[in-house]
């Protein structure tokens, strides 16, 4: 999965980069067909904002989650996709298996 990472009014440390790699490489453990990916961090104020749209086939996956700390923030974000990712495969699997 290819991921860029862009940050608004922040910069984009190597460790903060390497960190939402490794966070959302967990998404590929469930599903392998994720196409790309676009996270951008936000800083407001105090307010740490990540917000994240992968690509899967058929579909576009969103989250997005806030936090006075920045990694705390990119968890709950890859929390949310997570289990996006498994709802959506479980309607694929239940597609092809001919229940509605």
């Amino acid at each position: 999965m290819k991921i860029n990472i862009s940050g608004h009014h922040v910069d984009i440390t190597e460790s903060l980069q390497a960190y939402v790699e490794e966070k959302m490489s967990k998404l590929e453990r469930h599903f392998d067909n994720i196409t790309n990916g676009q996270v951008t961090l936000t800083v407001v104020k105090e307010r740490m904002t990540a917000e994240a749209t992968i690509h899967v086939s058929g579909s576009d996956l969103h989250a997005s989650a806030e936090n006075d700390d920045m990694y705390h923030a990119i968890d709950q974000m890859v929390d949310k996709l997570d289990r996006q990712v498994l709802k959506y495969k479980e309607k694929m699997v239940a597609r092809s298996h001919g229940q509605a």
